[in-house]
């Protein structure tokens, strides 16, 4: 997997060579890949769910509830993971996150009910708890605050990869119901667990710790490039308001606006994710395999949005304004899907899902750009694991909605007042030189004529 590559006639210099090897070519498609897997690890219980559940009697509550169980422990063990992950280089520890949560989803074969499902969806927590803040943090060792969005764009093309492709090979695999006596929610998470143990090697053979250690720079271009960032910690380092320590920042009141905003966006994500299914099939008599495809067409739009909206974050202005537009056209496409015909309720998911990612990527550009060190790695883990909370509440909160109304579209009135709300609430964030440049300016003198 590969992105395009821009044409020119000019010989690029050493720096912006190692940038087009390292976004287009060389880093970013492999990580895209690592959340491929990710995620057709972490959300292929939506499709099991239906034969999963009649198999051993798992009802909609529990389920809901075990969905979510994943992001509560997810989220309790993001933040030592990430500062590991610091301390130990990325490489390896990215290895270990992906071995171990590859040997646990292919374990979600063996699940024999309710407790179980809620042990073993609570060990893939543990196992893949890091990954994203870690990919967050790895890319500072990249990429400078104007280039992170759009890198940040391209890695949750991962997710709209995998919900694309997902749904299909999901809905293929159940079709094995009774291969070799196996249920087909069993095949399901064996054949896509063994791709994650695959890549793992991949990933240790071939991912760098940094440009210093990347094989495919040269001494110049590796050179050129950590100069290139060094210059630019500085110049950002002088606007972090002395944020050094992990307990500053949870004084910082901006990190967690930007906490709130992230939590109201993944409960958006991860009830899409782990409900759609169930409600195409709700609609009509459907195979597996078309559900599988109806289930991936929002996450086609979403990719068209995460590959190309994000680049107009170039300001902060700018961000702040793709926030709040990408979380009102969340809102509005939920409400479309809450009131609509089953056909233009999936358009309105599809619209919704446009937005997804490009929120996703705006919101981590603000507490980056606000820390560094120590504190820029415990900070993004704090950021992403209060955030995923979303993923633990928005599930359970809709699979008990569905169980006692017997109508899931009631959960998504409820989502999009809260994405209205944080719209609202986007308008009060701010970057680092933002806030340092209004110190600046209450400071400064005034001269009446």
């Amino acid at each position: 997997m590969s992105f395009p590559r821009r044409q020119t006639d000019q010989p690029l210099s050493d720096e912006a060579a190692a940038l087009s090897k390292a976004m287009l070519r060389k880093l970013m498609p492999l990580l895209v890949m690592v959340y491929v897997v990710s995620f057709l690890d972490r959300t292929n219980i939506a499709l099991a769910r239906q034969t999963m559940g009649i198999d051993l009697g798992i009802s909609a509550a529990a389920y809901g509830l075990g969905a979510g169980l994943f992001f509560l422990t997810y989220a309790l063990f993001e933040i030592p993971s990430n500062l590991i992950m610091q301390r130990v280089g990325a490489r390896l520890w990215i290895t270990r996150i992906m071995l171990t949560w590859g040997v646990l989803s292919m374990g979600m074969a063996w699940v024999q009910g309710e407790t179980s499902f809620y042990v073993m969806r609570l060990l893939l927590g543990v196992a893949e708890a890091g990954l994203f803040p870690g990919v967050m943090l790895y890319l500072t060792y990249w990429f400078n605050r104007e280039e992170r969005a759009r890198a940040t764009g391209y890695f949750l093309l991962g997710v709209c990869v995998a919900n694309i492709v997902g749904g299909p090979l999901g809905g293929a695999l159940l079709e094995l119901d009774g291969v070799l006596g196996w249920h087909g929610w069993q095949w399901l998470f064996v054949c896509e667990g063994l791709p994650t143990i695959l890549l793992a090697y991949i990933v240790w053979r071939v991912l760098p710790d940094g440009p210093a250690s990347a094989r495919w720079l040269s001494q110049q271009q590796a050179a050129s490039l950590m100069q290139r960032l060094a210059a630019g910690q500085v110049s950002e380092s002088k606007n972090k308001c002395g944020r050094h320590a992990l307990f500053r920042v949870i004084q910082d009141k901006q990190v967690w606006l930007a906490i709130f905003v992230y939590f109201c966006h993944q409960l958006t994500i991860y009830t899409t994710i782990f409900f759609l299914p169930s409600m195409i099939g709700a609609s009509g008599h459907f195979s597996p395999f078309m559900i599988g495809i109806l289930s991936a067409t929002p996450w086609i739009t979403a990719a068209i949005g995460a590959a190309t909206l994000p680049r107009f974050a170039s300001t902060s202005n700018r961000s702040r304004g793709l926030l709040m537009i990408g979380l009102l056209t969340m809102a509005a496409g939920l409400l479309l899907a809450a009131h609509s015909s089953p056909a233009i309720g999936l358009m309105g998911l599809c619209l919704s899902a446009t937005m997804f990612f490009v929120v996703q990527s705006v919101i981590f550009t603000f507490p980056s750009s606000r820390l560094h060190g120590a504190a820029l790695a415990g900070g993004l883990a704090l950021v992403n694991s209060c955030g995923l909370l979303g993923g633990f509440v928005g599930p359970a909160v809709m699979g008990w909605i569905e169980q006692s109304s017997s109508n899931p579209m009631h959960g998504l009135v409820v989502l999009a007042s809260v994405l209205v709300l944080a719209a609202g609430c986007s308008v009060a964030l701010r970057h680092g030189d933002e806030e340092q440049m209004g110190r600046h300016a209450a400071r400064r003198p005034t001269h009446l004529a």
